[in-house]
């Protein structure tokens, strides 16, 4: 019996945000406040005034490509604490300009448990913003990227065959190892899923280079399509 088609009032129905992408005492609730059963995002861009920017057909102006990055089609997701009971929606947007195209979140809405409560800096500084923004886009991106698996084995593009294993082993010399950024994206995803704060350090460790070396190898990788973009100032 086919499963049932998730309805839009799941806020992971879209696969633009799931649990699994929140850190550790944030979760997402199946339903969107009111418990409605359906997806509010147009209605609050309308509030907030959100689509202001961009042209109505009388008006017969193109937006620019960053306002299109930025507008369209955004989708807010709610969120709580489970600890403090804070509240939080955030806007996700898909950068489809952006090579590899990304989500970038464009918007936050901030509520504190009990109407009224002040809202510190140090509360918003807390919001972990980049952390989510981060998980998604390498779910995302682990869900585009091109792995053949055979006989539980993963086949890189030039037919040589690695199993799980492999990924933590030392990589060898880049000019004599075939598809050798290949297998720089995935012990660094691997290393990632393991929950490494700072995967480039352990690279260069199992490795036995220099951290500015694997630091260099992870980043050719992110220039051929094999990473996701990195973040200014974040380790790994």
């Amino acid at each position: 019996m086919p499963a049932s088609m998730p309805r839009p009032g799941d806020q992971s129905y879209d696969g633009l945000l799931v649990a699994d992408d929140l850190p550790d005492g944030w979760y997402l609730p199946s339903r969107f406040p009111g418990e409605r059963d359906d997806d509010a995002s147009e209605q609050i861009d309308r509030v907030l005034g959100y689509n202001d920017g961009v042209a109505t057909d009388s008006q017969q102006e193109t937006p620019s490509a960053s306002d299109e990055n930025e507008t369209i089609d955004g989708r807010w997701r709610y969120l709580e604490h489970e600890a403090t009971h804070t509240r939080v929606m955030i806007r996700l947007q898909r950068q489809l300009f952006a090579v590899p195209e990304e989500v970038r979140i464009t918007g936050v809405i901030y509520l504190p448990w009990r109407p009224g409560d002040p809202i510190t800096s140090q509360l918003l500084r807390e919001l972990p913003t980049a952390r989510i923004e981060a998980a998604i886009n390498k779910r995302l991106f682990a869900m585009k990227r091109t792995e053949t698996m055979t006989g539980g084995k993963i086949v890189l593009p030039s037919g040589r065959k690695v199993g799980e294993r492999d990924l933590l082993k030392p990589l060898g010399d880049p000019k004599k190892v075939p598809d050798f950024y290949e297998m720089v994206a995935l012990q660094h995803g691997r290393l990632t899923q393991r929950g490494e704060p700072n995967p480039s350090a352990t690279m260069a460790e199992m490795n036995g280079v220099a951290l500015s070396t694997a630091q260099g190898w992870v980043t050719k990788a992110r220039e051929r399509g094999l990473l996701p973009p990195g973040r200014r100032g974040r380790a790994g």
